[in-house]
């Protein structure tokens, strides 16, 4: 059995309720956990000394438009104490695009939150500065949504 493997075993014995999904591709596994214990999870992820995911590689969001959910987070982990990855995912509905940020487990998601807000407009509720990091302040909507203009929002001259 694979890290990634024992990593989903002991995030069902220890938050039964949190998993609403597992998946595998190239032997890369994955579990989407409900949005409302995407904290729980991580931090139990960071933690659990078998475990021991140090290190947040990225934070990224997707867009499935048109299905509902519209949007995902994927939060991809690496242990540098015992070499292994692991990626967690959670489900964002696009009339509410809120998840909670993860900026107290690893500072490292400072940037990666403030990127996907930014091109994807999902707010990280609790995060110590969410403003855009690429675009101009006054830019208008977010250009990784499918649904975005082509050429871009129309401006007035």
């Amino acid at each position: 059995m694979g890290e990634e493997h024992i990593a989903v075993r002991k995030v069902q014995e220890a938050l039964p309720d949190a998993i609403q999904s597992i998946g595998t591709f190239r032997d890369e596994t994955w579990i989407v956990v409900a949005r409302e214990r995407l904290l729980d999870v991580c931090k139990f992820l960071k933690e659990d000394p078998e475990l021991a995911f140090d290190f947040l590689s990225f934070v990224c969001g997707v867009d499935y438009y048109p299905s509902q959910p519209r949007f995902e987070v994927v939060y991809q982990l690496y242990s540098t104490k015992h070499h292994h990855r692991f990626r967690v995912k959670t489900k964002v509905p696009e009339d509410d695009p809120k998840v909670p940020s993860v900026v107290t487990i690893w500072p490292t998601a400072d940037w990666h939150e403030r990127e996907t807000y930014d091109l994807f407009g999902i707010e990280f509720q609790g995060h110590p500065d969410l403003r855009r990091i690429l675009l101009p302040a006054d830019w208008v909507g977010h250009p990784l949504r499918k649904d975005y203009p082509l050429r871009g929002p129309e401006r007035s001259s």
